[in-house]
């Protein structure tokens, strides 16, 4: 009778990295510049470097029509899409 050797199929606990985890493109954060006009108006722009966006939101503090201008970050959460 032949005998007959069963090797294990379990995966090894361990995973190898991929290239995603390495990859230094999505390593920054998203800020929104909100300006917020006298007549009720109000406009957005996004930024991923915080200086930008604080002095757009500086520039747009000083003309007269703009009631207010707000720099906040928003993050995105993982694969279900942008949440702010």
């Amino acid at each position: 009778m032949a005998s007959v050797t069963k090797t294990s199929t379990k995966k090894s606990a361990k995973r190898e990295k991929t290239n995603f985890g390495k990859d230094k493109r999505r390593k920054h954060h998203h800020f929104l510049v909100t300006v917020y006009y006298a007549d009720g108006e109000k406009f957005g722009r996004v930024y991923t470097d915080k200086d930008k966006a604080d002095r757009f939101a500086d520039r747009q503090k000083r003309s007269p029509v703009v009631k207010s201008a707000r720099v906040t970050m928003v993050s995105c959460s993982g694969s279900s899409g942008w949440s702010r």
